[in-house]
């Protein structure tokens, strides 16, 4: 019997809407939480992770992991699409040609720091510093999953390179929250909410982690930041194309000698398949609908209301599946790595948001 239709399945998800409901119960009750720089998000995923590392709860937590799994990506993506009833085609203008030329400079400059000195000063196995490279460089666990059938990485890679975004981005989370704070008092320009969501956008590792540390600063920074975020997503698909080619034509996805093998063929099937973000398609859709005015504000309230809940539990399994031992099991190396790239994003990436917004705005 498929997972999908056993009671651990709905049970998982069950739980997930437990936290969820716990959470946004928390926040409505106790509004210094938000001020805090602990929105309904950040809160869902705190209290996820509290309950996931509880020793007594292990077991229940991996008989759960396919609601779990469900929950923090399915509910996720279609919490995503219902966050595009949200905005309008107006708030995409606002962010323009500036949030997308921030968003590919600091997607290039990212995956080549990750190469060079993954390989170079830190002597990663290459397949692991793609992995790591575009994790950081694009969305997160996603971008992973998405590129292991171009590189055939094995699995134990794959999951080291997943821990090492969860950590960092998690930091995320509650750093930018208090960065903003921090730069709000130096800072008089009318339009530094917008341009701090575009630098969470650009920066911030995974949708899920954007939407939670935006949404603690404010609504206004949250919708410039995810729109800027889904600008990074579609990079997804033309990079992998990028790989593949690199790949195919020059190295065997396995060598760290650059040998060439022109025979060795990648698997163009699943390379496409992986490579559309379908859900933002739908995002996309669903921010044309609401531009156009199809729907009435009481019906774009409620889907509001269920994004929110939808986002909510869709946190807490993020949170239950973060477990505090993924930094022992990522290891050292692959750990300064992605820290080396986490603080490139936020030093680095900070002075490629000033740079290039002074530049657009000469």
């Amino acid at each position: 019997m498929s997972n999908k239709f056993q009671p651990q399945f709905f049970a998982g998800i069950a739980s997930c809407a437990i936290i969820g409901m716990l959470a946004s119960m928390l926040t409505n009750q106790f509004e210094w939480l938000a001020r805090s720089g602990f929105g309904l998000l950040t809160v869902s995923i705190v209290l996820g992770m509290a309950v996931g590392n509880l020793p007594v709860l292990k077991r229940a937590i991996e008989d759960l992991s396919s609601g779990l799994q469900f929950s923090k990506q399915k509910i996720l993506r279609l919490g995503i699409i219902l966050y595009g009833f949200r905005l309008t085609f107006q708030d995409i203008g606002d962010v323009g040609l500036t949030g997308a030329v921030i968003d590919l400079a600091v997607f290039i400059s990212t995956f080549a720091l990750a190469v060079l000195i993954g390989i170079r000063y830190f002597k990663l196995d290459r397949d692991l510093v793609v992995l790591i490279g575009a994790g950081s460089a694009i969305c997160g666990a996603a971008a992973i999953l998405a590129t292991e059938p171009v590189v055939k990485a094995s699995n134990e890679k794959v999951a080291v390179a997943i821990s090492t975004v969860v950590i960092f981005g998690t930091i995320s989370i509650f750093a930018y929250p208090l960065l903003y704070h921090f730069c709000q008092v130096y800072t008089f320009d009318p339009r530094f909410s917008l341009q701090f969501g575009v630098y969470i956008g650009s920066t911030v590792h995974e949708v899920a982690q954007v939407l939670a540390a935006a949404k603690s600063v404010g609504g206004d920074v949250a919708d410039t930041a995810v729109i800027t975020k889904m600008i990074r997503v579609m990079m997804l698909a033309p990079f992998l194309v990028a790989l593949s080619i690199y790949l195919n034509f020059i190295f065997h996805p396995h060598s760290n000698k650059g040998v060439a093998t022109p025979n060795f063929t990648p698997p163009k099937t699943k390379i496409f398949s992986a490579a559309i973000p379908w859900f933002v398609v739908f995002f996309i859709f669903a921010i044309g609908i609401n531009s156009l005015n199809l729907v009435t504000n009481s019906w774009v309230q409620s889907l509001v209301s269920l994004d929110n809940f939808l986002l909510a539990t869709a946190m807490a399994g993020l949170g239950l599946t973060t477990g505090f031992s993924a930094i022992r099991a990522a290891g050292v190396k692959p750990l300064l790595l992605a820290m080396t790239l986490f603080f490139w994003l936020v030093v680095g990436g900070g002075a490629i948001n000033i740079l290039i917004t002074k530049i657009l705005q000469y």
